[in-house]
């Protein structure tokens, strides 16, 4: 009997905001110490109530447009009871009632095939805080209490865990390109819904729900490994499966249980009564699409209607940061497809010989434009360029300047050029040798000790012409 796979999903991302959702304590990124970043009101004290973050609702709104959600112009916060030692006031406040947004729908595309995957609503909510484990005791931080999230909630629509990983991918890029969330470790994590069914059946088998899971790698493994443990249990009667919420063990690569499946009942959800309702009226909303940044797909069409390659485009949008540096760049004049090659070759070689994130890159568009214009007009050569460049991510030096005070500006004397060579050639007498013999590679000594001398200031195509002019 054939078996089919019926997941959906529920992913919380931190919004990318200064301070907390109901407080105006700055975000747990911002603390140094544990409990560095608490107030009375987000540490679950009496006596301040909250009041809602205007940010949080805009970045939240510009989600639900993402995803093509209908937007709730009156939205409510609700009270979620439970209680743990990272939960001060013993609630969540979170949207259950009158989410800000519902029914929206995105594509996956899994092997040249694309599906619809819905989205049954985004609601915005405060985060737990965290508790620190020792060997005798519990810790509990409070710096992340309250730090506002969305939770975006898919319909049980994924048939496979190739489609989670293509939604997940392409969640991520419209988040971070939009501004709305980093999506770094921790900052955007994933709750799994899995089920079992037989082909061609409607009936939805046992629900069990992986909690919070961040790594793309583990998601795949886990929800794989989950769907066979589901089979054995129908098939082979390993086990009796039941409603209930599992956690991911990364080394032993299976799930365990944590406790029963709660229900909504369980969660005495409520309206609280200490935030005030939200109505975005239309004037609002107005403000909020025309603040709406171009979409990745938007982006990629634009860039492959300048001459990049489908490869070139997806590179240069799937990274808010160099989608801005780029657009930068070909607003003073540049050629898109020349901007492209300097920035996705030598730019992001720069950064992964230093270890710099694509996000963190910061290069000044001017400083960029007159580096491609010098090498574009031969008064430096490429290779320079690439030195030039490197200095300006690292040192934010001024490129003209450095090119002047180093010699990196073209070399245009011949006859230098000429001696060069001719010295290169008298010290490599062996690799002279093996050339004449027809090791043709062989030349590649001499010309990178011509290269060396001259500090990469000389055209490679003239010193290779003078190269082979000399030996013969």
């Amino acid at each position: 009997m054939g078996y089919e796979l019926v997941i959906g999903l529920e992913t919380h991302v931190e919004l990318s905001t200064e301070s907390k959702l109901f407080c105006s304590c700055g975000g747990h990124s911002s603390a140094n110490e544990p409990n560095d970043c608490v107030c009375p009101a987000c540490s679950g004290m009496p006596g301040m109530l909250p009041v809602v973050n205007r940010h949080a609702i805009e970045l939240a709104v510009k989600a639900g447009l993402m995803l093509n959600c209908k937007i709730n112009q009156y939205t409510t916060f609700d009270k979620k009871s439970y209680y743990y030692p990272d939960l001060p006031a013993a609630y969540q406040t979170t949207q259950w009632f009158h989410p800000i947004c519902v029914e929206g729908l995105v594509d996956v595309e899994v092997a040249g095939e694309t599906r619809q995957i819905g989205i049954k609503q985004i609601h915005v909510e405060e985060d737990a805080g965290k508790l620190v484990h020792t060997n005798d005791s519990s810790l509990v931080d409070y710096n992340r209490t309250s730090v506002p999230l969305i939770e975006i909630v898919t319909k049980p629509d994924f048939r496979s865990s190739a489609e989670v990983i293509s939604y997940l991918k392409a969640l991520k890029s419209k988040l971070q390109f939009a501004g709305i969330s980093e999506c770094e470790e921790g900052a955007m994590r994933c709750d799994i819904n899995i089920s079992v069914r037989p082909e061609g059946s409607e009936v939805l088998g046992v629900r069990t729900e992986i909690k919070n899971m961040s790594s793309l790698t583990s998601i795949e493994e886990a929800i794989n490994k989950e769907a066979i443990r589901h089979i054995d249990a129908i098939e082979r009667r390993t086990e009796i499966l039941v409603q209930e919420t599992r956690r991911w063990d990364d080394v032993k690569k299976r799930t365990f249980p944590m406790r029963n499946k709660e229900t909504a009942a369980d969660y005495r959800y409520f309206p609280d009564p200490n935030v005030m309702p939200v109505v975005i009226d239309d004037e609002w909303l107005a403000e909020i699409k025309a603040d709406m940044p171009a979409t990745v797909s938007e982006q990629i069409e634009k860039y492959m209607s300048l001459g990049l390659s489908e490869k070139e485009a997806n590179a240069a949008a799937a990274e808010a940061n160099l989608s801005a540096i780029l657009d930068g760049v070909i607003a003073k004049g540049i050629e898109a497809k020349t901007a492209a090659g300097w920035l996705l070759t030598d730019g992001l070689g720069i950064l992964k010989k230093n270890n710099i994130q694509p996000k963190d890159l910061v290069l000044d568009t001017d400083k960029f434009a007159w580096i491609i214009n010098a090498a574009n007009k031969g008064e430096i050569t490429r290779n320079a360029g690439k030195t030039v460049l490197t200095a300006v991510i690292l040192e934010n030096v001024d490129p003209e300047s450095y090119c002047k005070e180093n010699n990196l500006t073209a070399q245009n004397d011949i006859e230098l050029v000429k001696s060069v060579v001719a010295k290169a050639i008298e010290n490599n007498p062996k690799a002279i040798e093996d050339y004449k013999a027809g090791k043709e590679k062989a030349i590649l000594a001499v010309f990178g000790a011509a290269m060396r001398e001259l500090r990469g200031t000389a055209s490679p195509d003239l010193i290779n012409k003078l190269l082979k002019e000399m030996i013969s």
